[in-house]
């Protein structure tokens, strides 16, 4: 019997594009077409390869299409604030995150929603956990991103598997209750930071098996000072956390 997602309220999906013209009308279509009843937000950031107008005619011939222009590229953590602050005063129940290049597949979105009506307040499309899988990837990619996960466990003690995947799903409470507006980071490290921040504050986090898929056209944003920054930040946060519970047991005595 299919999971009631009706309680759950409206859905926004935000895709940050810049330069994906190749691929931004492909996915939106596929959006549409696995979740017919979601918006989709795409937050341009003023693509020099025409990607912010191809999501203008889109939007002007679907009225579940809308189109953020952004000055200029300020990074996937900026735009997907500003699309959580737009989805929040839209009044949508759920947002979700979603890559415009195809490594997220849209067919698997109704997983991460059936996830959160079952009770999830943030769901995770998880890479490694069993039924997960990456396609096409490189080994130092899968080493960086499995060690990425690890790196963050043993630092912050948080049991999610994949805490630096980008495909997931929050209930608006959630996401109010998180503190958004103290959130700096981008990249990897954004992704860690939201997940953490719904760990600390006593969210359900739920992993959902997907299946990664490598993107066929255009560049990934993935570069080495993004991975950089993740390290140094997991390891500051890890470090205050670990004082902070060692302060917490020298109280207790």
């Amino acid at each position: 019997m299919a999971t009631d997602l009706s309680a759950l309220g409206d859905v926004l999906v935000i895709i940050p594009t810049y330069n994906e013209s190749q691929n931004i009308e492909s996915i939106t279509n596929r959006l549409r077409k696995a979740v017919p009843d979601a918006h989709v937000l795409i937050a341009d950031d003023n693509s020099p390869d025409g990607t912010g107008q191809i999501a203008d005619r889109l939007a002007e011939t679907d009225d579940h299409v809308h189109v953020m222009h952004r000055t200029g590229k300020q990074g996937l953590g900026a735009a997907y604030l500003a699309g959580f602050d737009w989805g929040l005063e839209h009044g949508y129940g759920v947002l979700v995150q979603h890559d415009a290049d195809g490594s997220h597949q849209p067919e698997q979105l109704p997983r991460l929603l059936e996830a959160l009506a079952k009770g999830a307040d943030m769901a995770k499309g998880s890479r490694w956990v069993p039924g997960g899988a990456v396609v096409n990837w490189p080994k130092s990619r899968e080493f960086i991103s499995r060690g990425g996960s690890l790196w963050t466990r043993a630092w912050l003690g948080i049991p999610v598997k994949d805490a630096t995947g980008g495909f997931n799903a929050f209930k608006a409470d959630t996401l109010r209750g998180i503190d958004l507006d103290e959130v700096a980071s981008a990249g990897y490290c954004f992704q860690i930071d939201l997940v953490w921040r719904a760990i600390k504050h006593g969210y359900k986090v739920v992993e959902v098996p997907i299946e990664f898929v490598e993107r066929e056209f255009g560049d990934s944003k993935m570069n080495r000072n993004i991975v950089i920054e993740a390290l140094i930040r997991t390891t500051l946060w890890g470090v205050q956390h670990r004082i902070a519970q060692v302060g917490r047991l020298l109280r207790r005595g």
